[in-house]
């Protein structure tokens, strides 16, 4: 499933890797930020390279660690977790944690004063902030997102939005 912190990309996770470093090439991104899981770095590393900013790591962008062992119905307690935010799996991470943590990240970054900062993150943390900004993403959301998947996250006067860029 890819889940660990070494897990790299796929042969198409690397060539989609540089077809979103061209995307991005055409925004004037002034930081990038990455988890410190090894496919996350890998995503934005071809576009730091190519615009020559440093790869800043995070480990609040982590994945939620849902347990220390393999769940077999881990989509269940996904899903569960967007409506029950607390809830956990013995030993694991719930929403509400991987949300908290998630969320000073972004926060922080945005009050770094940078213009456009690029962060690369997890499905099930981004699905939470996301769900945070609009209750409607939710599992739904989830299961919906694309490998890699760009959103612009906006902070206006203490209120947030995004959307997905194509």
């Amino acid at each position: 499933m890819g889940q660990e912190p070494e897990a790299t990309l796929s042969e198409a996770g690397h060539v989609a890797a540089h077809v979103l470093a061209e995307r991005l090439l055409a925004h004037p991104i002034d930081r990038v930020v990455s988890s410190s899981y090894t496919r996350a770095r890998q995503t934005l590393a071809p576009f730091a390279a190519r615009r020559g900013l440093e790869l800043e790591l995070d480990e609040r962008l982590v994945e939620r660690r849902l347990s220390p062992a393999p769940v077999p119905h881990w989509r269940e307690v996904v899903e569960r977790s967007f409506v029950d935010p607390d809830y956990r799996v013995p030993g694991g991470e719930s929403g509400r944690e991987t949300l908290e943590r998630g969320w000073k990240a972004l926060e922080a970054i945005l009050d770094s004063g940078r213009a456009l900062p690029v962060v690369a993150s997890h499905g099930q943390l981004i699905s939470l902030v996301l769900q945070r900004i609009d209750p409607r993403f939710g599992f739904a959301g989830w299961q919906a997102l694309a490998n890699p998947d760009v959103f612009l996250i906006e902070r206006v006067g203490g209120r947030h939005s995004f959307q997905r860029l194509e």
